[in-house]
């Protein structure tokens, strides 16, 4: 699947073709939408901070405006794997399907971490989305999901953001709308 990702991001722009993919993730909703222009093509559930939104650092607020994916992390690792500082480690996350909030906030299966594209809103000195480490990824807790849940990031199924890794590439735009 890499091997495919590579080549279409190679090929598009020399047939004269855009990957014109982005991401809109509407709090009030608790939605990610995948747009291929302006057309939805994918909807999936999410979870962002239970602390609200805001872009200051150590505030575990989810920040707003316009983002890219920086870093795109975990290609082939299995499903529920957990990362630590971006390191997988070799381990599953029992996953829990009830309405719990356990002590551990696991980052599973995949990352896809987001920089700030507006200098002043969620780019720059204390407030940078990328030196938060905002990131889009999997969770144990996706008996949560739905609800606002996280500590700044955006949670999904396990399953989905897997989905989610292998539609988008680095550089795909990521609107946070409340």
């Amino acid at each position: 699947m890499a091997k495919i990702r590579l080549l279409t991001i190679l090929l598009l722009p020399l047939l004269g073709l855009s990957n014109d993919i982005s991401i809109e993730i509407s709090i009030n909703e608790q939605r990610l939408y995948v747009l291929k222009g302006s057309l939805r093509t994918h909807s999936y559930a999410i979870s962002t901070s239970s602390y609200g939104e805001g872009s200051t650092a150590n505030s575990f607020k989810t920040p707003l405006g316009m983002h890219s994916i920086r870093s795109m992390i975990g290609e082939g690792a299995e499903v529920n794997t957990i990362f630590k500082s971006r390191i997988n480690t070799q381990r599953q996350a029992e996953v829990i399907h009830d309405h719990i909030d356990t002590e551990n906030d696991y980052v599973t299966s995949r990352i896809l971490w987001l920089t700030g594209e507006e200098q002043g809103k969620n780019a720059g000195s204390g407030i940078d989305s990328y030196s938060r480490y905002i990131y889009i990824h999997g969770t144990q807790e996706e008996g949560l999901i739905g609800t606002k849940a996280s500590h700044g990031c955006i949670r999904m199924f396990n399953d989905d953001v897997i989905k989610l890794y292998n539609i988008v590439n680095k550089g795909t735009k990521v609107n946070i709308l409340i």
